[in-house]
């Protein structure tokens, strides 16, 4: 097996722990997305950046009878993207449905001090930052990751033609013409690093944005169910074989996911410079991504979510991302849990109190992440380093 040279500290102490998902995982950090690959290097080949919006958008949304100039690869990525899979199961996706609605404003705590930091803080890293995606313009890649998850579960969001679900394919080809981009620059050596936005780390964000999203969200004092837990693993078990995650690497539940995060984050090297710089613009960019324009503002607020990240994280992940240290105190996390747990107390006593109070929670997540005329662009990034692109 050939194993980028910064994996192979990372590889020899996670396969002492589980040497079949290891092996897996390191395998597919020099494997990229074979198909999205294709139809992105079809479409820099046949078409001009102007056009690529076009193509798409007449592929994902009208599936059939497609253009005679359809390239073929996009007609097979999307007549596989169309299938739902045998295991898909409505009724569970819409308990997770409801329970993401009712717990809209954790779940968003959850991403933006938790998961999303978690998954940055491995090599993935550097895909991102070397691209100046968040360092230039870090609200709007909030803003997508917000958009993403509110269009995953929104009632038959993630089947085939629903918002979740045109999405997920859009972003599915970002990444690959990501990798088109960045494999050919002088900042990435592939026998240092593998693909950049390899299968491999695609996986690790799907289980850090399911699993251990979860995780987190059970510690600020979600009301998840049990069932409910299991719906939202299973949308977004669905959502990783439409972002390309092939089946021999894929989770089935949140014990596999977590399994799956626990030995990928052991292969990955130590948080470095990269890491660093995106984790930091994350926390930094959710002030301004939740409204707060006063720069004591948004200070105080950064400050609150570095403090309630370090707690979803832990101090040595934190510490090695050069956080600020925490000031002695009651730590924010166990207030929050107790705060939210009074609140689901209340909605029991009050019931309408419950549907304003989950209305209001989803409105705001809908205004922080509109993307304005974005939000159904199909046209991909033209140039590796995003200020200098095409709107995309």
């Amino acid at each position: 097996m050939n194993i980028p040279l910064r994996y192979v500290d990372g590889y020899e102490n996670a396969r002492k722990v589980d040497p079949g998902l290891a092996e897996g995982y390191i395998r597919h950090t020099t494997i990229g997305d074979p198909l999205a690959d294709c139809v992105v290097a079809e479409l820099a080949a046949r078409a001009h950046p102007g056009q690529v919006h076009s193509i798409i958008r007449n592929a994902v949304e009208q599936r059939a009878d497609l253009p005679k100039d359809t390239p073929e690869s996009l007609r097979e990525l999307i007549a596989e993207a169309g299938v739902v899979p045998d295991w898909f199961d409505r009724e569970l996706a819409m308990a997770a449905t409801r329970a993401f609605l009712r717990n809209s404003g954790i779940v968003m705590t959850a991403l933006v001090s938790g998961a999303i930091v978690e998954g940055f803080a491995t090599l993935v890293s550097k895909s991102f930052r070397g691209r100046g995606r968040i360092t230039q313009n870090g609200v709007r890649r909030l803003k997508q990751n917000m958009l993403h998850l509110v269009e995953q579960f929104m009632p038959g969001g993630i089947e085939p033609g629903g918002d979740g679900w045109r999405l997920s394919v859009r972003i599915r080809l970002v990444h690959a013409q990501a990798r088109l981009l960045i494999r050919d620059t002088s900042e990435w050596d592939s026998e240092l690093e593998g693909v950049p936005l390899s299968a491999a780390h695609i996986l690790l964000g799907s289980v850090a944005f399911s699993a251990r999203m979860m995780h987190h969200v059970a510690r600020l004092g979600g009301d998840f169910t049990d069932t409910e837990r299991k719906g939202y693993v299973h949308v977004w078990r669905y959502t990783a074989r439409l972002l390309g995650i092939p089946d021999a690497i894929g989770f089935t539940d949140q014990a596999s996911a977590q399994r799956i995060f626990e030995v990928a984050s052991m292969c990955e090297p130590q948080a470095d410079d990269d890491a660093i710089i995106m984790a930091n613009s994350i926390i930094n960019s959710a002030p301004i991504l939740l409204g707060f324009t006063d720069a004591k503002q948004r200070r105080f607020q950064a400050a609150l979510l570095y403090r309630i990240s370090r707690d979803l994280i832990g101090d040595e992940l934190a510490d090695r991302l050069r956080y600020p240290k925490s000031k002695p105190g009651i730590r924010p996390v166990p207030l929050l849990r107790c705060k939210h747990r009074v609140e689901r107390k209340l909605r029991k006593l009050f019931p309408g109190w419950q549907a304003v109070s989950s209305w209001g929670q989803f409105a705001k997540l809908l205004k922080v992440s509109d993307l304005d005329n974005y939000e159904h662009s199909y046209s991909l990034p033209t140039t590796v380093f995003d200020e200098e692109s095409r709107n995309w």
